[in-house]
């Protein structure tokens, strides 16, 4: 068997955190011409560093590969908006950026967040590698390059545009499998007194609240505070402050500068999630070896609610096709044989099937026409928006079928939950 190494530190690892079998791309949707040809599928073994504490995909398909055709667009999320928006006016409030400002975001998908800086007139670039989004941020206004972010790409934009005052990167940091290329990349970018911000799902959420269909092969590193504080380290940064968020089921957005910009003090929200981290156990290895049998668990308690619901003749769709939605139904081997299919309000997947379990992907509006008895929501961490969103299912009794962290059923009217129908628990 092929020896794995550590992608930070080149510690051999030995220790899985959650082996989910083998499963296509999660974003890799397919044309009706495309689904009678076959799909690949790959590795998605996670494991985690015993040097370093660092979860990650054993193996790495490239991000070429990856990021070819993403169908993922940001925009289509009004929740995600929202954060974008309140986000720039959160760092227009407190951090000065203004008009003699230039903002970078890395990964900037659609121009789902520069847009609101951009309506503001204060400098911006996007960088993103996936024409596919890109094209939509440039049709917007946005400035965009189309490239994959490290150190040749740095050097390359900082000499065609400037240092950057603010680079921000919203889940970009588990993207990156060349990570120390890409900190050391934004070392080059970054002026000697700017500050960058990242926001990615904090580990400590992932484990507590059992999100283990967050993993996928786009994400090639799972984070704790103390993980990414040491990476950032290695290169010169320091994690100054960190925020908790409510967005993909409990994220952190952290704050960082140079080392030596004395501007910045860690501030003690840092060192109160550092304690708290060490306490619950994520600086010792058998935290993360002992997660995977709840993840078990929770396939065959899937399994066992929409086995009972269809031999009781009920009907089920999906809402949504979201990454994390298609790593669950390709670990629990759910079909057509349970979810008849799914909708999802971004055009550039309607007419299209999910990988893997060719689940075929409709607009919203075939709810109405098939009125079906349970809604199965596979973005749960939009499930309050979705819920809303889908209010009307009540005139016809329609129930909504939540997976994470514990599959539950929720009423449409009135809004109750009932007995989630788990044996398991973190």
């Amino acid at each position: 068997m092929e020896k794995l190494t550590c992608l930070n530190c080149g510690n051999r690892l030995e220790h899985t955190f959650a082996d989910l079998g083998t499963s296509p791309l999660c974003n890799e949707i397919l044309t009706p011409e495309q689904v009678n040809d076959g799909q690949m599928s790959y590795p998605l073994h996670t494991y985690v560093c015993d040097e370093c504490f660092l979860v990650q995909v054993g193996k790495c398909v490239s991000p070429e590969k990856i990021y070819k055709d993403y169908s993922y667009f940001s925009s289509y999320s009004n929740f995600w908006l929202r954060h974008a928006e309140q986000y720039v006016d959160f760092m227009i409030e407190n951090y000065d950026i203004d008009r003699e400002s230039f903002v970078v975001e890395i990964a900037s998908n659609d121009g789902y967040l520069l847009q609101y800086f951009n309506q503001k007139n204060i400098p911006l670039l996007g960088i993103e590698p996936s024409h596919t989004v890109a094209k939509a941020a440039l049709n917007k206004g946005i400035p965009t390059e189309m490239k994959f972010f490290g150190t040749n790409t740095a050097k390359e934009l900082k000499n065609k545009y400037q240092p950057a005052d603010l680079i921000l990167g919203n889940n970009v940091l588990a993207h990156v499998p060349s990570i120390n290329d890409f900190i050391e990349g934004l070392g080059i970018m970054l002026s000697e007194k700017g500050i960058m911000t990242f926001e990615f799902p904090h580990l400590m959420q992932l484990v507590e609240n059992n999100q283990f269909d967050t993993i996928y092969h786009e994400h090639f590193f799972y984070y704790s505070l103390h993980s990414v504080q040491a990476l950032f380290k290695k290169h010169g940064f320091k994690v100054f402050d960190v925020q908790e968020l409510d967005t993909h089921g409990g994220s952190i957005r952290i704050f960082v500068s140079r080392e030596a910009n004395r501007e910045y003090q860690v501030s003690r929200n840092v060192e109160h999630m550092l304690t708290e981290e060490k306490q619950k156990g994520y600086l010792n290895v058998e935290l993360y070896k002992s997660f995977e049998k709840y993840v078990r668990q929770t396939k065959r308690d899937i399994l066992r609610l929409l086995l009972n619901l269809k031999n009781q003749g009920k009907s089920i769709v999906g809402y949504g096709a979201p990454g994390k939605g298609n790593t669950l139904l390709n670990y629990c081997g759910i079909g057509t044989d349970f979810i008849d299919y799914t909708v999802d309000r971004s055009p550039h997947k309607q007419g299209h099937y999910l990988p893997g379990s060719l689940i075929p992907i409709l607009s919203p509006d075939k709810i109405k026409d098939t009125e079906p008895d349970y809604i199965f929501i596979l973005p749960w961490n939009l499930k309050d928006e979705i819920i809303q969103q889908l209010r009307y299912v009540s005139d016809w009794g329609a129930q909504f079928i939540v997976p994470i962290p514990q599959p539950m059923v929720i009423n449409s009217k009135p809004m109750e939950i009932e007995l989630p129908v788990l044996t398991s628990g973190l």
